[in-house]
């Protein structure tokens, strides 16, 4: 990343805030699209819920991709960034009558339906603004996913999607309504997976259900195989492109797709985690009878994903090079779990210093909150500083 370059002019900003390399984010897009190129029934949907920072999803829709959208917060956020509505999908579980209002008003692709009731209420409203509502299923595979617990969404466990055995049922109520345009299936079964064999098993779980549904003479225009590619969080700045050439090799190689069947990707932490950093500075020093603190000036506010996840971001001092020594990064929030790193091993660090957490580009800034009525950090782009 090129954080050095600007640590002069992070001294005219108030910290924490986040930084984005526009750089970094471009390289990643390219390298997605010059593998998508391939393939031209392949169609890769932004995850929002990932980063939702207007100038990054402006250099995202430049690259032409659509979006995963899952609030209809997260909607008009991206029409405000300029995407199409006919690139929009809208999963989650949870959509309001006036989310489901305003995807129908603006004509997205697809919503992704995670329940019947979910799916009689769209209707409902399509019906009374005499419109068609395009729905994919959100079917729960029961595939596990080698990831932290609260990140996995594909058992059957997991409050997400229509279980297996409804499949037919779903499929066969939609197909009965009048307002409804049923299209195809749709599967996510969790965030931050480098274990490629978890996406060949959703790939042989997909083929099962599609041999079943044909069968009984159901045909999918749809495959939508969620996302779920993890990034490399210990050796962001040795490889800050994630391995995208063996994961969509994945799906070409072990999905059995239909004729004219489209197959659609929802990446988000994969395309805009290494482009991020948290900049913050160091308040204190303090040094305890058994422990050194480094104590800055950000907190698990500005990023909670240490403390919910235990989650590793890599930690550099951007304003010393002296010898190294062992310290507790921590943050001013009144709660103990407001810890970034224990005995990670940072240069001399002195109050005043300025720190980076890198790979902080997704589920960083979007997740910040006002706990102890703190300020929400800014977000600036490498362009914003040049």
């Amino acid at each position: 990343m090129g954080i050095q370059m600007n640590v002069e002019r992070f001294a005219n900003i108030r910290t924490p805030f986040y930084y984005y390399d526009t750089d970094i984010l471009r390289q990643t897009l390219d390298a997605i699209c010059a593998e998508t190129k391939k393939h031209d029934n392949y169609f890769i949907h932004y995850a929002v819920k990932a980063n939702a920072n207007l100038k990054v999803l402006q250099v995202i829709n430049e690259a032409g991709l659509g979006i995963d959208c899952v609030s209809g917060g997260e909607i008009e956020q991206v029409l405000k960034a300029g995407f199409p509505a006919n690139k929009i999908v809208f999963a989650g579980v949870g959509k309001s009558d006036w989310e489901i209002e305003l995807g129908i008003d603006e004509n997205i692709f697809c919503f992704n339906v995670e329940s019947i009731p979910e799916l009689e209420v769209i209707n409902e409203i399509a019906a009374r603004k005499d419109k068609m509502a395009t729905v994919c299923f959100r079917i729960n595979p029961n595939v596990g996913a080698h990831t932290h617990a609260n990140i996995t969404t594909g058992l059957a466990e997991n409050k997400f999607g229509i279980a297996m055995e409804d499949m037919e049922k779903v499929i066969r109520l939609a197909q009965g309504m009048k307002n409804i345009q049923f299209k195809g299936l749709h599967f996510h079964i969790g965030s931050q997976i480098l274990e490629m064999d978890d996406f060949i098993a959703l790939a042989h779980r997909i083929n099962e259900l599609q041999d079943r549904l044909e069968k009984q003479g159901i045909q999918l225009e749809i495959i939508n195989v969620g996302g779920g590619l993890g990034v490399d969080y210990e050796h962001p700045q040795e490889n800050p492109i994630p391995n995208f050439k063996d994961y969509f090799a994945i799906y070409e190689k072990y999905l059995k797709l239909r004729p004219r069947q489209t197959v659609h990707f929802e990446l988000g932490r994969a395309i805009v985690a290494q482009c991020g950093a948290l900049i913050t500075k160091v308040n204190y020093v303090k040094e305890a009878s058994v422990k050194k603190f480094v104590i800055t000036d950000a907190g698990f506010t500005d990023l909670i994903r240490p403390a919910l996840y235990d989650a590793h971001h890599r930690i550099i001092n951007l304003s010393s090079s002296e010898p190294e020594e062992t310290y507790d990064v921590v943050g001013p929030i009144c709660e103990s779990s407001d810890v970034f790193e224990k005995d990670t091993r940072l240069p001399k660090t002195r109050r005043g210093d300025m720190l980076a957490l890198l790979s902080a580009g997704a589920y960083g800034e979007i997740m910040a909150s006002s706990y102890n009525c703190r300020k929400l950090p800014e977000g600036y782009t490498s362009e914003d500083l040049q």
